[in-house]
């Protein structure tokens, strides 16, 4: 069976994404973000949500483990910053339901949702520049990069949240996470 850990960054919908991979037929658990990434034996990594990128303990070390890793809001700005992109302050600011248009419907992670899909997303930070290597995957109104991807990698970002009730068709996204680890065997 699939294997998926969930990182803890201190986001208040952590133990929604663990939930959701549970409800797709993943193996999973949550693990502070101060356990060293040597301790971690999975299929991939989710990267969750959190207050502040200061506080992310180990989790850019996950980025080296050569297995998928999915960084969701917070989770995605680590990855970009630990990469060479940027991240700073979004001008919409909060949580708000968000219409995402998806710009490449080949990606392994969102092109499914092609053409665009509602989600619910917070704003208060966001990734301003792409780190090398990687594509913006999706954008909307209020963010120009709202999903991220270096499949080469298997590195991949969304600013929303895929777990929570008010994003359409977040459980795909997991089911694509979970096909890309498994493609990765």
């Amino acid at each position: 069976m699939t294997e998926i850990v969930v990182v803890d960054n201190g986001g208040q919908f952590t133990h929604l994404e663990g939930r959701a991979l549970d409800d797709i037929g993943v193996e999973t658990r949550t693990v502070e973000n101060t356990m060293p990434p040597e301790d971690i034996d999975a299929d991939g990594v989710v990267l969750s949500g959190g207050p502040a990128i200061d506080e992310r303990g180990c989790s850019g070390e996950y980025l080296d483990m050569d297995i998928p890793v999915l960084g969701i809001c917070l989770g995605m700005q680590i990855i970009a910053a630990e990469l060479g992109g940027t991240v700073g302050a979004g001008e919409y600011g909060g949580y708000a339901d968000v219409v995402v248009e998806i710009d490449d419907e080949t990606d392994p992670l969102v092109g499914s949702l092609a053409p665009e899909t509602r989600v619910w997303a917070s704003h208060a930070d966001q990734v301003t520049a792409l780190p090398d290597g990687f594509a913006r995957t999706a954008t909307s109104d209020v963010c120009e990069i709202e999903a991220m991807s270096d499949a080469e990698r298997g590195l991949y970002g969304v600013q929303w949240h895929p777990e929570v009730a008010h994003t359409e068709r977040g459980e795909e996204v997991f089911g694509n996470f979970r096909a890309i680890c498994e493609n990765d065997e």
